[in-house]
């Protein structure tokens, strides 16, 4: 029987190897690099797009297991071909209640990142919170130069173009001209503590650069002036109606396709994908998959309120924005749709995990307009991940029984279409991202600090030709 062969290499660079031989049933792994080693820090990947456009620099955050992201006092990018580290943004006086600074995603194109920044002012009774962050840029040639991206203002009456609470995970489109995310309202959370009301529900939002919002800044730095313009695009209610299309909570959310999916008429239209939190006939919470028709300008009204909210409601839709639902499980044996959501880079199909007749978690596939989902897998075994597509949109990549795995998109029989990258490790790896050009898949480990009890998340990457 072969052993695995574990291979630590370290020079002055701190760069290492971690070796995977053959085992016993003669299944071959890639080797895998590890490429952090710092025991002082996490090395955050969370899911986002870390790699730089050449695919030589991966961003990350050094959120801590108190604090989280507000416990994060810097983001930082490392080499990986030489294990060079180098902070990008840094924030001196971070405590674990903020401001914080994580969830970092590059650019498509062009060498910058976008990442939540904590409001500049936190303390132990105002602390980082889902409705008191932004979304920042630092381009790697000005690293700790911050431009706002997303206005906020508190401040009645509140500004067209400005949000009102805070802004998470932050993703590019593949074009660089949108950037989409998850967010919160302050005005509204405000409302909560007051009624009584479940008010503080997570929408989604964009930000585009056709227009500009102009903001009256406050002597308490709670309102921001950014660069973008802004539009709230899901509605979310408290109390959806049991088997309505109403949801009470919109996440997981990606872009549809590198330019959006293509309509019967031919044209291209910019969307993003989610899960929608449905109620179902019965009284139970569902996440369902959802789709939001973005039009290309955001700053015209639509029927449902105004841009900017009021007092009392949350900021509406801009006109021209649809919202769809895609997928019918709530009143199922298996209710139910996880993963972060992602699409294919043609936009012909979203990923997105469900569980199979005996209850497992499996990826699925559906067209962004609709129709009867394909089950892609079929483990014995849940899914652990959301998927992460190849550029060619031929294979599609994921962590299945504490492994990272590849998965052929095609009617060839499951057994013949998927194959294990990694060797079954104790730990689950997370957090899986690939590279530009579809040739290196990064992850993170949890690694045990010597001499202590603690780990912490380090980078890890495999080639994958």
């Amino acid at each position: 029987m072969n052993r695995t062969i574990l291979l630590f290499v370290r020079n002055k660079l701190l760069f290492g190897l971690l070796l995977f031989a053959s085992c016993a049933s003669g299944q071959t792994y890639l080797k895998e690099v590890q490429i952090t080693f710092d025991g002082t820090k996490n090395h955050a990947l969370d899911n986002n797009d870390n790699f730089s456009p050449d695919g030589k620099w991966l961003v990350y955050d050094t959120r801590t297991g108190i604090g989280g992201i507000g416990g994060s006092p810097s983001v930082e990018r490392v080499n990986i071909e030489t294990g060079k580290t180098e902070v990008l943004f840094g924030i001196s006086d971070n405590h674990d209640y903020g401001p914080g600074a994580g969830a970092a995603s590059y650019h498509p194109t062009e060498n910058k990142v976008i990442f939540i920044h904590g409001l500049p002012v936190c303390t132990k009774e105002n602390p980082y919170q889902q409705w008191r962050r932004t979304g920042v840029m630092v381009s790697d040639d000005k690293p700790g130069v911050a431009l706002y991206m997303d206005s906020r203002d508190i401040t009645f009456p509140f500004t067209p173009g400005a949000l009102r609470g805070g802004t998470h995970r932050h993703e590019w489109s593949r074009d660089g001209q949108w950037v989409g995310y998850t967010y919160n309202d302050a005005i509204m959370k405000r409302l909560e503590d007051s009624t009584g009301v479940k008010w503080n529900l997570r929408t989604i939002a964009v930000s585009n650069q056709k227009h500009h919002a102009k903001v009256d800044l406050d002597a308490a730095q709670e309102n921001v002036q950014g660069e973008w313009y802004s539009a709230v695009v899901v509605r979310v209610v408290p109390n959806p109606r049991p088997g309505s299309n109403e949801i009470s909570n919109a996440a997981s959310d990606s872009w549809i396709g590198a330019s959006g999916y293509k309509k019967p008429d031919g044209t291209l239209q910019v969307a993003r994908a989610f899960l929608g939190k449905v109620t179902n006939r019965k009284g139970k919470q569902v996440d369902d998959l959802f789709v939001v028709d973005i039009p290309d300008s955001i700053n015209v009204p639509g029927e449902f309120g105004p841009l900017e909210g009021t007092m009392n409601t949350f900021p509406m839709p801009p006109k021209g924005t649809i919202q769809r639902r895609l997928t019918h499980t709530a009143e199922n044996k298996f209710p139910g749709c996880g993963g972060v959501v992602r699409s294919s880079s043609d936009g012909k199909y979203i990923s997105y995990l469900a569980k199979d007749s005996a209850g497992i978690d499996q990826v699925f596939l559906i067209s962004p307009m609709g129709g009867n989902p394909v089950q892609l897998t079929r483990h014995s075994s849940g899914v652990q991940s959301g998927v992460r597509w190849s550029p060619d949109n031929q294979l599609v990549y994921y962590v299945w029984d504490n492994s990272i795995v590849a998965c052929e998109v095609s009617d060839r029989p499951f057994d013949q279409r998927f194959r294990r990258l990694t060797e079954r490790t104790e730990k689950t790896p997370s957090g899986i991202v690939l590279s530009n050009d579809g040739k290196i898949v990064a992850f993170n480990r949890p690694v045990a600090v010597e001499g202590t009890k603690e780990v912490r998340d380090q980078i890890f990457y495999i080639k994958l030709d």
